[in-house]
């Protein structure tokens, strides 16, 4: 109560609201008529939740052809002539920041079709534990590997959203978790893996967001076969999961697992509706042999080893049992489970393994890529036995003008908000003009610059440059007679480049695409020149065509990427040691004798070895793709003018198998005519070039 307060007290929260600054949360009690629950206050919490609505655009549809066998899925409908799923829910797989993933699937058309799917029933999500997190790894190249650095993206998004200390990572989480509250179906559950260094204030979080009334368990996953060298404390060996439900969805599914040894154990009885001992006629106690158990609250369950078959090289790569034993207990066959912070993909290929129907999402696109080699895996491996599993589609939501809505609580200036990004945004495109050796130019839309007579069209510091964007600057120039262009950019969307200037080439018009390297930021570099910014990856293809079966062969792939300096690297190395890097498009090992005798090694002296993975559309023009957007709140579908890329033949390299087939099955076409053929290659950083190959049939 206010008469609790002293003096002294009551005229520094008079003078605060005078000056429009937060009242302290201590004073809030005194001050205010609602009675307040307990929550977890930290520096600028607010409950401001972006409430954008992008469409999603879907990138590639994945359906592998199940030959020689029939069988039908009680969930979906299947064409019987091709064994193509006809029908039902496609699973997703979303490339992008997870915040504008869950807006745009709560707000916008998307929702309908997951409540049509039977609303989501549960999210597990295993957010990064440590806000001081490196998200490189390492990558195979050949018999050795290098490390790949995150993109300029990524380390911004990382960052900007939770790399600011433990305040910036906890209001990232209380964001996302008050999305998922809102998006999940009212019988639901969430699964929040956690470990020691932010289980505390996930639990108080979550108490706030879903209600401490629906909390349902604090799991113990012990992975006993975890090394750790601690002394200052006794060996950390467990993780937390932390359980909450939405709504009423009834109790969990028991679970059971089997014993080290069979166990004696009394029989049990319900009588008026209690349990008892049960006894024989004589009266004697009953037992029986018992070789399973009723899983409790601790889960002993080995952490993932690099030497099992499922191992993809993520550090946080979670034990696929451990995910069965969560999708078993929370969630039925037919389901949809979700995970938006889904890294290397298990919680979709567990799903996928347990008749569940899965949605998942990430901003790393090396993450997206592993998690669609596994998930083709998977439909292979179901194909082959003849079971059954659904196709999924790859989507991203980077193709639409951001314009960002909130629901706002009043605490923050959102009009202050747009004119620091705007600030920022100003600085940015005069760094990458500065480096690029161009001169801004403002005078046509939406180019920044120009270099001679090439207009420069520069990307988003935080997110990829989209197909739309180079369109736009495509219609832009042919509009005015501009006949180059050169477009800039950290990342691009999937599918942008080449296709796309081989489309405006046949418009008389010079696209390159060039990606902006890390050393934009050093100002030293450019200052010397030394800021090289590469292009995109080329690919050549020859498509054989004899009494209308096609064959296609794969016969050159070149990317230019650079991560470091190998001379700089070689002059920092110590004596007998050595280091592998990325430099003008090659990936090499550099060494320094005991002597120090600096020596270099080219690991990718053949252009095969940067291919991880590549695949074809035999009929890349028969999929428009064809979005929907709310106009006035109505629902409209409209044509891109793009078209939607149908995995239809693929080869890639695994832990298990590092051999590349570089010719495709034969393809056999129904019809004379003129196809494009579309070919697919994502290198070993995850990164995807699309060409377009345009034939004739007779």
């Amino acid at each position: 109560m206010a008469e609790d307060l002293s003096q002294q007290e009551r005229d520094l929260i008079a003078n605060l609201v005078r000056d429009g600054k937060p009242v302290p949360a201590r004073y809030i009690p005194s001050i205010s008529e609602t009675p307040l629950k307990a929550e977890l206050i930290w520096p600028g919490k607010s409950t401001l939740i972006d409430s954008t609505v992008l469409p999603f655009q879907s990138i590639e549809h994945i359906d592998e052809p199940r030959k020689g066998t029939d069988q039908q899925y009680d969930l979906f409908s299947v064409s019987e002539s091709t064994g193509r799923q006809s029908g039902g829910w496609t699973n997703k797989l979303i490339w992008g920041d997870n915040a504008l993933i869950l807006s745009s699937l709560i707000n916008g058309p998307l929702r309908q079709e997951i409540q049509k799917a039977g609303g989501l029933k549960l999210v597990y999500i295993d957010p990064p534990f440590d806000v001081g997190a490196d998200f490189s790894m390492e990558i195979s190249v050949g018999d050795d590997s290098v490390t790949k650095n995150p993109s300029v993206v990524e380390e911004i998004v990382y960052r900007d959203t939770w790399g600011q200390g433990t305040d910036s990572y906890i209001h990232m989480i209380y964001s996302r978790l008050r999305q998922i509250h809102d998006l999940l179906a009212d019988d639901a559950y969430i699964v929040v893996h956690v470990d020691w260094h932010v289980s505390h204030h996930l639990r108080m979080l979550l108490d706030e967001t879903f209600g401490s009334e629906n909390f349902v368990n604090e799991i113990i996953w012990h992975y006993y076969n975890k090394y750790s060298a601690a002394k200052a404390a006794f060996p950390r060996a467990h993780d937390n999961l932390l359980v909450y439900k939405k709504g009423n969805p009834g109790n969990i599914n028991p679970v059971r697992e089997e014993r080290d040894a069979p166990v004696k154990q009394l029989k049990r009885e319900s009588v008026d509706g209690k349990l008892k001992n049960k006894r024989d006629s004589d009266g004697n106690l009953m037992y029986q042999e018992v070789s399973d158990k009723k899983v409790d609250d601790v889960w002993r369950i080995p952490a993932l080893q690099p030497a099992s078959g499922e191992w993809t090289g993520y550090n946080t790569q979670k034990h696929h049992d451990l995910l069965s034993r969560v999708i078993e207990a929370f969630s039925s066959p037919g389901d949809l489970v979700g995970d938006f912070f889904c890294g290397s993909g298990t919680t979709l290929v567990v799903a996928e393994r347990m008749q569940r129907k899965w949605i998942g999402a990430d901003l790393g696109r090396f993450a997206i890529h592993t998690s669609r080699k596994r998930l083709i895996s998977e439909q292979r491996n179901a194909s082959k036995k003849g079971q059954p599993f659904r196709a999924f589609e790859i989507l991203n939501i980077g193709a639409y003008e951001r314009a960002q809505t909130f629901i706002a609580d009043g605490s923050d200036s959102i009009d202050e908000k747009k004119i620091q990004d705007q600030i920022k945004r100003e600085d940015f495109v005069e760094l990458i003009l500065s480096a690029y050796g161009a001169i801004r130019s403002d005078q046509l839309a939406p180019f920044s610059g120009s270099k001679g007579g090439t207009a420069i069209l520069i990307g988003a510091l935080d997110s990829a440059v989209t197909q739309d964007e180079v369109q736009q600057a495509i219609d832009a120039a042919l509009a005015v007679g501009i006949s180059r262009i050169d477009v800039l950019g950290f990342e691009f969307e999937m599918g942008i480049s080449p296709a796309m200037s081989d489309a405006a080439k046949e418009q008389g018009l010079t696209l390159t695409i060039r990606y902006i390297p890390n050393e934009v930021f050093d100002k030293r570099a450019i200052a010397k020149g030394q800021v090289k910014f590469y292009e995109a990856g080329y690919v050549e293809a020859v498509c054989d065509v004899k009494n209308r079966v096609l064959k296609v062969t794969l016969t050159d792939f070149g990317v230019f990427y650079r991560q470091d300096d190998a001379d700089e690297t070689a002059a920092q190395l110590r004596n007998s040691s050595s280091k592998v890097v990325v430099d003008q498009g090659q990936v090499v090992r550099v060494e320094k004798d005991k002597k120090g005798v600096i020596s270099k090694q080219n690991l990718t002296s053949n252009w095969q070895d940067w291919i991880d993975y590549w695949a074809v559309d035999f009929d890349f023009a028969s999929q428009p793709e064809v979005v929907t957007v709310l106009e006035e709140g109505k629902e409209v579908k409209k044509r891109t003018g793009k078209f939607i890329f149908e995995n239809e033949w693929q080869s890639f390299r695994s832990k298990a198998s590092r051999s590349l087939e570089l010719t495709s099955a034969p393809f056999t076409f129904a019809e004379p005519g003129s196809y494009s053929i579309a070919v697919k290659v994502i290198d070993i950083f995850g990164n995807d070039t699309t060409r377009v190959f345009k034939i004739k049939v007779k």
